[in-house]
Protein backbone atom coordinates (compact mmCIF):
# COMPACT_ATOMS: atom_id res chain seq x y z
CA UNK A 1 0.00 0.00 0.00
CA UNK A 2 0.98 3.43 -0.77
CA UNK A 3 1.85 5.75 2.25
CA UNK A 4 3.71 9.05 3.23
CA UNK A 5 6.70 8.70 5.55
CA UNK A 6 8.68 11.34 8.30
CA UNK A 7 12.50 10.38 6.84
CA UNK A 8 13.83 12.88 9.29
CA UNK A 9 13.76 16.11 11.18
CA UNK A 10 13.39 18.99 9.48
CA UNK A 11 11.72 21.05 6.35
CA UNK A 12 8.73 19.67 5.26
CA UNK A 13 9.62 19.13 1.66
CA UNK A 14 12.33 17.61 2.71
CA UNK A 15 11.73 15.15 5.06
CA UNK A 16 8.23 13.66 3.75
CA UNK A 17 8.32 10.75 0.79
CA UNK A 18 6.53 8.55 -0.12
CA UNK A 19 6.74 4.66 0.17
CA UNK A 20 4.93 1.30 -0.44
CA UNK A 21 4.68 -1.06 2.95
CA UNK A 22 2.51 -3.91 3.93
CA UNK A 23 -1.30 -3.76 4.85
CA UNK A 24 -0.78 -3.66 8.34
CA UNK A 25 -1.85 -7.20 10.01
CA UNK A 26 -5.26 -7.18 12.11
CA UNK A 27 -4.66 -7.95 15.92
CA UNK A 28 -7.28 -9.63 17.99
CA UNK A 29 -9.02 -5.95 18.69
CA UNK A 30 -8.14 -4.25 15.80
CA UNK A 31 -9.87 -3.32 12.70
CA UNK A 32 -8.74 -2.91 9.43
CA UNK A 33 -10.16 0.67 7.51
CA UNK A 34 -9.84 1.36 3.81
CA UNK A 35 -9.16 4.98 4.82
CA UNK A 36 -11.27 7.18 2.27
CA UNK A 37 -10.01 10.37 4.02
CA UNK A 38 -8.09 11.98 6.26
CA UNK A 39 -7.57 15.40 7.98
CA UNK A 40 -4.04 17.56 8.59
CA UNK A 41 -3.26 19.58 11.48
CA UNK A 42 -0.92 21.71 13.23
CA UNK A 43 0.78 18.64 14.96
CA UNK A 44 1.89 16.58 11.66
CA UNK A 45 4.00 18.98 10.58
CA UNK A 46 5.35 20.16 13.81
CA UNK A 47 6.47 16.47 14.58
CA UNK A 48 8.46 16.58 10.90
CA UNK A 49 9.89 20.23 11.97
CA UNK A 50 11.40 18.79 15.20
CA UNK A 51 9.03 20.74 17.89
CA UNK A 52 7.63 17.63 19.42
CA UNK A 53 10.84 15.61 19.26
CA UNK A 54 11.16 15.80 23.22
CA UNK A 55 8.29 14.67 24.36
CA UNK A 56 7.23 12.39 21.16
CA UNK A 57 10.24 10.28 20.45
CA UNK A 58 10.33 8.59 16.58
CA UNK A 59 12.37 6.33 14.62
CA UNK A 60 12.49 6.93 11.19
CA UNK A 61 11.23 6.70 8.61
CA UNK A 62 8.10 6.71 10.58
CA UNK A 63 4.48 7.03 9.14
CA UNK A 64 2.41 10.31 9.74
CA UNK A 65 -1.36 11.62 10.42
CA UNK A 66 -3.70 10.71 13.04
CA UNK A 67 -7.34 11.75 11.62
CA UNK A 68 -8.90 9.07 9.74
CA UNK A 69 -12.33 8.12 8.00
CA UNK A 70 -12.96 5.30 5.99
CA UNK A 71 -14.44 1.80 5.54
CA UNK A 72 -14.16 -1.43 7.72
CA UNK A 73 -12.75 -4.29 5.54
CA UNK A 74 -11.42 -6.95 8.21
CA UNK A 75 -11.80 -7.23 12.03
CA UNK A 76 -10.31 -8.78 14.59
CA UNK A 77 -11.46 -12.00 16.40
CA UNK A 78 -12.17 -10.18 19.36
CA UNK A 79 -13.90 -7.26 18.04
CA UNK A 80 -17.93 -6.82 18.72
CA UNK A 81 -18.74 -3.19 17.95
CA UNK A 82 -18.27 -3.13 14.40
CA UNK A 83 -18.95 -5.42 11.12
CA UNK A 84 -17.52 -4.71 7.63
CA UNK A 85 -18.41 -2.35 5.48
CA UNK A 86 -18.80 -0.13 8.41
CA UNK A 87 -18.21 3.58 7.63
CA UNK A 88 -15.87 4.99 10.92
CA UNK A 89 -13.81 7.71 11.65
CA UNK A 90 -11.16 8.42 14.48
CA UNK A 91 -8.15 9.61 16.02
CA UNK A 92 -5.72 7.50 16.45
CA UNK A 93 -3.49 6.69 18.84
CA UNK A 94 0.35 8.41 18.35
CA UNK A 95 1.74 4.35 18.57
CA UNK A 96 -0.72 3.46 16.04
CA UNK A 97 -0.63 6.80 13.79
CA UNK A 98 -0.37 6.54 9.52
CA UNK A 99 -3.28 8.06 8.09
CA UNK A 100 -2.13 9.12 5.30
CA UNK A 101 -1.68 6.19 3.79
CA UNK A 102 -4.39 3.33 2.01
CA UNK A 103 -4.73 1.39 5.04
CA UNK A 104 -4.52 1.38 8.66
CA UNK A 105 -5.12 -1.44 11.59
CA UNK A 106 -6.44 0.41 14.66
CA UNK A 107 -7.52 -0.35 18.42
CA UNK A 108 -11.36 -0.84 18.14
CA UNK A 109 -12.01 0.91 21.36
CA UNK A 110 -10.99 4.56 20.15
CA UNK A 111 -12.90 4.39 16.62
CA UNK A 112 -16.33 5.21 16.27
CA UNK A 113 -19.62 5.27 13.98
CA UNK A 114 -19.10 7.75 11.51
CA UNK A 115 -22.11 10.48 11.89
CA UNK A 116 -24.86 9.29 9.26
CA UNK A 117 -25.14 13.20 6.96
CA UNK A 118 -21.01 13.32 6.56
CA UNK A 119 -19.37 12.28 3.42
CA UNK A 120 -15.83 10.77 4.39
CA UNK A 121 -14.34 14.04 4.11
CA UNK A 122 -16.40 15.75 6.31
CA UNK A 123 -16.21 13.13 9.07
CA UNK A 124 -12.36 13.00 9.06
CA UNK A 125 -12.21 16.65 9.53
CA UNK A 126 -13.44 16.09 12.89
CA UNK A 127 -11.89 13.98 15.14
CA UNK A 128 -8.54 15.79 16.21
CA UNK A 129 -9.92 19.28 16.61
CA UNK A 130 -13.50 17.67 17.77
CA UNK A 131 -11.64 15.51 20.95
CA UNK A 132 -9.72 18.33 21.69
CA UNK A 133 -11.59 20.65 22.22
CA UNK A 134 -14.23 18.72 24.56
CA UNK A 135 -11.22 17.85 26.47
CA UNK A 136 -9.95 21.57 27.51
CA UNK A 137 -13.88 22.78 27.92
CA UNK A 138 -13.98 19.23 29.98
CA UNK A 139 -11.03 20.67 31.99
CA UNK A 140 -12.20 23.66 32.51
CA UNK A 141 -15.45 22.54 33.74
CA UNK A 142 -17.49 25.21 31.44
CA UNK A 143 -20.94 25.16 32.04
CA UNK A 144 -23.77 27.48 30.13
CA UNK A 145 -23.24 31.16 31.11
CA UNK A 146 -19.65 30.85 30.86
CA UNK A 147 -17.56 33.84 28.89
CA UNK A 148 -15.13 32.05 26.87
CA UNK A 149 -12.33 33.87 24.62
CA UNK A 150 -11.33 31.43 21.42
CA UNK A 151 -8.45 32.79 19.54
CA UNK A 152 -7.82 32.51 15.86
CA UNK A 153 -11.51 31.86 15.15
CA UNK A 154 -11.16 30.63 12.00
CA UNK A 155 -8.77 28.11 11.84
CA UNK A 156 -9.69 24.23 12.16
CA UNK A 157 -9.79 24.04 15.73
CA UNK A 158 -11.63 27.79 16.02
CA UNK A 159 -14.68 26.90 13.85
CA UNK A 160 -15.37 23.74 16.29
CA UNK A 161 -14.93 25.32 19.06
CA UNK A 162 -17.14 27.90 18.45
CA UNK A 163 -19.69 26.16 17.51
CA UNK A 164 -18.99 23.58 20.53
CA UNK A 165 -18.86 25.88 23.07
CA UNK A 166 -21.85 27.91 21.29
CA UNK A 167 -24.45 24.35 21.56
CA UNK A 168 -22.91 24.61 25.78
CA UNK A 169 -24.78 27.60 26.13
CA UNK A 170 -21.16 29.81 26.55
CA UNK A 171 -20.67 33.11 25.67
CA UNK A 172 -17.90 33.42 23.07
CA UNK A 173 -15.17 36.05 22.05
CA UNK A 174 -13.08 35.10 19.03
CA UNK A 175 -10.42 36.69 16.90
CA UNK A 176 -9.80 36.84 13.25
CA UNK A 177 -9.00 38.60 10.18
CA UNK A 178 -11.05 41.47 8.54
CA UNK A 179 -11.80 39.21 5.48
CA UNK A 180 -13.36 35.91 8.15
CA UNK A 181 -15.46 38.69 10.29
CA UNK A 182 -19.15 37.80 8.68
CA UNK A 183 -18.65 34.25 8.16
CA UNK A 184 -16.92 33.68 11.49
CA UNK A 185 -20.31 35.79 13.18
CA UNK A 186 -22.49 33.13 11.02
CA UNK A 187 -20.91 30.22 13.08
CA UNK A 188 -22.51 31.59 15.97
CA UNK A 189 -19.98 33.49 17.71
CA UNK A 190 -21.22 36.69 20.01
CA UNK A 191 -18.31 38.90 19.80
CA UNK A 192 -16.07 38.76 17.16
CA UNK A 193 -12.46 40.68 17.10
CA UNK A 194 -11.23 41.85 14.20
CA UNK A 195 -7.50 41.60 14.99
CA UNK A 196 -6.43 44.35 12.28
CA UNK A 197 -8.79 46.64 13.57
CA UNK A 198 -9.02 46.52 17.33
CA UNK A 199 -7.03 44.89 20.11
CA UNK A 200 -8.72 42.15 22.26
CA UNK A 201 -7.01 42.78 25.68
CA UNK A 202 -9.05 46.36 25.52
CA UNK A 203 -12.32 44.22 24.54
CA UNK A 204 -12.34 41.05 26.68
CA UNK A 205 -12.50 41.39 30.37
CA UNK A 206 -13.27 39.56 33.33
CA UNK A 207 -14.25 36.07 31.69
CA UNK A 208 -14.18 32.50 32.63
CA UNK A 209 -11.99 30.33 29.87
CA UNK A 210 -9.20 31.15 27.67
CA UNK A 211 -9.03 28.19 25.03
CA UNK A 212 -5.44 29.23 24.14
CA UNK A 213 -3.84 27.88 20.91
CA UNK A 214 -1.49 30.08 20.13
CA UNK A 215 0.76 29.94 22.65
CA UNK A 216 3.79 32.46 23.36
CA UNK A 217 3.00 35.85 24.44
CA UNK A 218 -1.04 34.88 23.93
CA UNK A 219 -0.35 32.45 26.62
CA UNK A 220 0.97 35.09 29.15
CA UNK A 221 -1.83 37.56 28.00
CA UNK A 222 -4.61 35.02 29.16
CA UNK A 223 -3.94 35.97 32.76
CA UNK A 224 -5.07 40.13 31.83
CA UNK A 225 -8.84 38.79 30.48
CA UNK A 226 -9.48 36.01 33.30
CA UNK A 227 -11.21 36.86 35.92
CA UNK A 228 -9.85 36.07 39.56
CA UNK A 229 -10.29 31.95 39.63
CA UNK A 230 -10.44 31.91 35.93
CA UNK A 231 -8.91 29.18 33.81
CA UNK A 232 -6.51 29.09 30.66
CA UNK A 233 -6.42 25.88 29.06
CA UNK A 234 -3.97 25.63 26.72
CA UNK A 235 -2.71 23.14 23.32
CA UNK A 236 0.11 24.70 22.74
CA UNK A 237 1.82 26.89 25.59
CA UNK A 238 4.46 25.47 27.83
CA UNK A 239 3.90 21.77 29.48
CA UNK A 240 2.52 21.77 33.19
CA UNK A 241 3.92 19.40 35.75
CA UNK A 242 0.75 16.93 35.70
CA UNK A 243 0.93 16.39 32.05
CA UNK A 244 4.75 16.30 31.89
CA UNK A 245 4.18 13.31 34.52
CA UNK A 246 1.28 11.54 32.18
CA UNK A 247 4.51 11.93 29.21
CA UNK A 248 6.74 10.20 31.60
CA UNK A 249 9.32 12.82 31.57
CA UNK A 250 12.32 12.62 34.10
CA UNK A 251 12.58 14.63 37.14
CA UNK A 252 15.44 17.35 35.26
CA UNK A 253 12.96 17.84 32.64
CA UNK A 254 10.62 18.29 34.15
CA UNK A 255 12.04 21.03 36.58
CA UNK A 256 13.55 22.88 32.94
CA UNK A 257 10.26 23.07 32.26
CA UNK A 258 9.09 24.40 35.78
CA UNK A 259 11.25 27.21 34.49
CA UNK A 260 10.27 28.05 31.46
CA UNK A 261 6.55 28.48 32.72
CA UNK A 262 7.79 30.23 35.86
CA UNK A 263 5.79 33.77 33.92
CA UNK A 264 2.91 31.70 33.81
CA UNK A 265 3.18 30.58 37.24
CA UNK A 266 3.33 33.81 38.38
CA UNK A 267 0.39 35.04 36.51
CA UNK A 268 -1.62 32.33 37.37
CA UNK A 269 -0.77 32.83 41.16
CA UNK A 270 -1.59 36.69 40.48
CA UNK A 271 -5.50 35.45 39.36
CA UNK A 272 -5.58 32.81 41.70
CA UNK A 273 -6.45 31.35 37.94
CA UNK A 274 -5.73 27.76 36.84
CA UNK A 275 -3.54 26.60 34.05
CA UNK A 276 -3.55 23.89 32.58
CA UNK A 277 -2.04 22.05 29.23
CA UNK A 278 -4.53 19.56 27.20
CA UNK A 279 -2.60 16.75 25.76
CA UNK A 280 -5.81 15.69 23.58
CA UNK A 281 -6.69 11.82 23.96
CA UNK A 282 -8.57 9.21 21.65
CA UNK A 283 -11.81 8.72 22.61
CA UNK A 284 -14.85 6.67 20.89
CA UNK A 285 -17.19 8.01 23.21
CA UNK A 286 -16.37 11.46 23.11
CA UNK A 287 -16.82 10.80 19.10
CA UNK A 288 -20.46 9.59 19.64
CA UNK A 289 -21.32 12.70 21.89
CA UNK A 290 -19.95 14.59 18.50
CA UNK A 291 -21.88 12.02 16.06
CA UNK A 292 -25.15 13.45 18.04
CA UNK A 293 -24.42 17.17 17.91
CA UNK A 294 -23.57 16.89 14.25
CA UNK A 295 -26.55 14.90 13.80
CA UNK A 296 -28.91 17.26 15.40
CA UNK A 297 -27.21 19.99 13.05
CA UNK A 298 -25.72 21.76 16.16
CA UNK A 299 -22.08 21.31 14.69
CA UNK A 300 -20.91 21.30 11.13
CA UNK A 301 -17.41 21.17 10.08
CA UNK A 302 -15.78 23.41 8.03
CA UNK A 303 -13.28 22.38 4.93
CA UNK A 304 -11.19 24.86 3.08
CA UNK A 305 -8.87 22.75 0.85
CA UNK A 306 -8.91 18.90 0.10
CA UNK A 307 -5.93 17.38 -1.40
CA UNK A 308 -5.22 14.15 -3.35
CA UNK A 309 -2.81 11.86 -1.49
CA UNK A 310 -0.26 11.94 -4.03
CA UNK A 311 -0.22 15.65 -2.72
CA UNK A 312 -0.47 15.23 0.80
CA UNK A 313 3.09 16.95 1.40
CA UNK A 314 1.60 20.37 -0.60
CA UNK A 315 -1.36 20.08 1.67
CA UNK A 316 1.18 20.28 4.88
CA UNK A 317 2.94 22.91 3.09
CA UNK A 318 -0.66 24.92 2.61
CA UNK A 319 -1.76 24.45 6.28
CA UNK A 320 1.59 25.41 7.88
CA UNK A 321 0.91 28.84 6.08
CA UNK A 322 -1.48 29.70 8.58
CA UNK A 323 -4.35 31.09 5.97
CA UNK A 324 -6.62 28.14 6.32
CA UNK A 325 -10.31 28.67 6.64
CA UNK A 326 -11.86 25.66 8.45
CA UNK A 327 -10.10 22.45 8.14
CA UNK A 328 -7.42 20.73 5.43
CA UNK A 329 -8.13 17.30 4.27
CA UNK A 330 -6.43 14.57 2.00
CA UNK A 331 -8.22 12.05 -0.08
CA UNK A 332 -7.62 9.08 -0.73
CA UNK A 333 -11.30 7.71 -2.66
Amino acid sequence: MKTLQITGYGKIENNLAFAEVNIPKVGNNDILIEIHAASVNPIDYKIVEGALKRAIKLTFPTPIGYDVSGIVIKKGEDVTDFELNDEVFARVPRERNGTFAEYIAVDSSVVAKKPNNLNFVEAASIPLVGLTTIQVFEKANMKSGDKVLIHAGSGGIGTFAIQYAKSKGAYVYTTTSTKNVDWIKNLGADRVIDYKKENYLDIVKDIDIVYDTLGKNYTIDAFKVIKSGGKVISIIGELDDETAKELELNSFIRFLLSLKRMRITKQAKKKSAMYKFVLMQPNASQLDVITVLIEKQSLKPIIDKVFDLDKAIDALLYLKEGRAKGKVVIKMK
